[in-house]
């Protein structure tokens, strides 16, 4: 696993210094907002639940339409199992779940005008409180890393800018239930460029 991570993470900062070279303006900011998260599975709630996502980025911009904007984000997806499971689960563990993820995503952007951008790219997330685990064995109820596809926009207002964003989980991300599970985020928040 650690292996992976080196690798990923050399993956990004050449790609990263890769696109520097080419990029007519760079940016760096801050963004944080909420994050309405679910996970997607036979075992869990099928309602999104509020969480938090914070963070910082570096935007390469190309030309003034087309741009790459690099994200490393803290964001919080909260679930909790369904009732239905409730008699199997009570008395083992907590049943309302909480995910930590560090995100890592890279987008490609378009700024049709100026005030909108749109974006779509890909996230590869790594979940900070992977220690929970299930009474069998001491085994992790989760995976330790998710991949997802992202969708959004961008309503920019000088320096500033709101967004919203959608981001559908394409790895399963259950490690001790043998149905598959997904995440799945809504993240509405605000930034800064600097």
């Amino acid at each position: 696993m650690k292996n992976k991570i080196t690798k990923l993470t050399a993956f990004i900062a050449i790609m990263l210094l890769t696109t520097a070279t080419y990029a007519q303006e760079f940016h760096l900011g801050a963004k944080a907002g909420a994050n309405l998260g679910k996970v997607e599975g036979v075992a869990y709630d099928k309602n999104f639940k509020l969480g938090y996502q914070l963070g910082g980025f570096v935007e390469f911009d190309f030309n003034d339409s087309w741009g790459l904007q690099g994200e490393v984000l803290f964001s919080q997806t909260n679930t909790e199992l369904r009732d239905s499971y409730q008699s199997v689960w009570d008395d083992k563990f907590e049943k309302k779940k909480t995910l930590n993820y560090v995100s890592v995503p890279v987008l490609l952007k378009y700024n049709p005008n100026g005030l909108i951008s749109l974006h779509a790219g890909s996230q590869f997330s790594f979940l900070a409180n992977k220690d929970d685990s299930t009474w069998e064995n001491g085994k992790k109820l989760f995976k330790d890393t998710d991949f997802s596809l992202v969708a959004g926009a961008e309503v920019n207002l000088g320096p500033l800018f709101a967004y919203g964003r959608y981001v559908w989980g394409y790895s399963d991300i259950s490690n001790a239930l043998k149905e598959k599970a997904t995440t799945q985020q809504i993240q509405l928040g605000v930034g800064v460029r600097f």
